[in-house]
């Protein structure tokens, strides 16, 4: 059984197929899928997602390329959302220096405004960082010391310093199909050196098809191969990294029932 933590079931990319992507995924032993938000005013569509189908849930947040489009949301909107069962996570919220869609200032906003909801929510934040290691960091000490919070760090391409600052604020490290690339020898020797309790595995679908899918439209089932290339890094079955990370998504998306549970 594997999950995949972060994926994007309501872009325009799966809409004429987005059943058979569930039963694909269904078939290859997904057991719950985390269709991830981008922007909080269009929550209604991945609501209407997870209504669909029972073994998938849902985020809600802005991603910073939105930041100064959803520019001053507060945390309290955010947490009345999460008030709906499938809610289970927020944002994906954080920083992008690569793009910069957003502005800098707006991103950081969004990013604390995130992380109030996820402290008083409990919930966890899933964060967006790229090329952003320092002040995603630096955010990071500040916001902890205001009180604890949990989140992941998804879709890990940064550098092994904020890792270890993620880990010993005990957030979490999510590796998607960029694991399996030829040139990520560095993320690798980093995934090898991780604790087995702060690893999560994901797609970023329909984005980052793993390896062998390259250049392919990106899909949940794949979540199979980066767990593959997973176990491969750190020396251990497939079953023992099937078996760790998704304990592992369960404790920390805790809102979302384990198979066999009442939902």
């Amino acid at each position: 059984m594997l999950v995949d933590s972060h994926c994007h079931l309501d872009f325009p990319d799966f809409a004429d197929d987005l059943d058979g992507i569930v039963a694909r995924a269904e078939a290859a032993g997904i057991a719950r899928m985390v269709t991830i938000s981008t922007r909080v005013r269009r929550i209604e569509k991945l609501l209407e997602i997870t209504a669909r189908f029972p073994n998938v849930y849902c985020s809600v947040g802005t991603h910073p390329h939105q930041a100064d489009e959803e520019d001053g949301i507060s945390a309290d909107e955010l947490i009345a959302r999460t008030r709906q069962s499938k809610v289970v996570a927020l944002g994906e919220a954080g920083l992008d220096y690569f793009y910069e869609h957003g502005s800098r200032e707006a991103q950081a906003r969004g990013f604390r405004t995130h992380i109030a909801a996820a402290r008083a929510t409990g919930l966890p934040l899933v964060i967006h960082t790229r090329e952003a290691d320092e002040d995603c960091g630096r955010i990071l000490d500040e916001e902890m010391a205001k009180g604890a919070f949990r989140a992941v760090l998804h879709c890990y391409t940064g550098g092994r310093a904020l890792a270890m600052k993620a880990v010993a604020h005990g957030l979490y490290i999510g590796f998607t199909g960029i694991l399996t690339f030829k040139k990520s020898e560095a993320l690798r020797a980093l995934a090898a050196e991780l604790p087995a309790d702060r690893i999560l595995v994901e797609t970023d679908a329909p984005y980052l098809a793993p390896g062998r899918f390259r250049g392919k439209r990106n899909e949940p089932s794949y979540v199979v191969e980066t767990a593959k290339v997973l176990a491969e890094t750190r020396g251990v079955s497939l079953e023992e990294v099937s078996r760790q990370t998704t304990e592992n998504f369960f404790r920390l998306f805790s809102k979302v029932p384990p198979p066999g549970t009442a939902a």
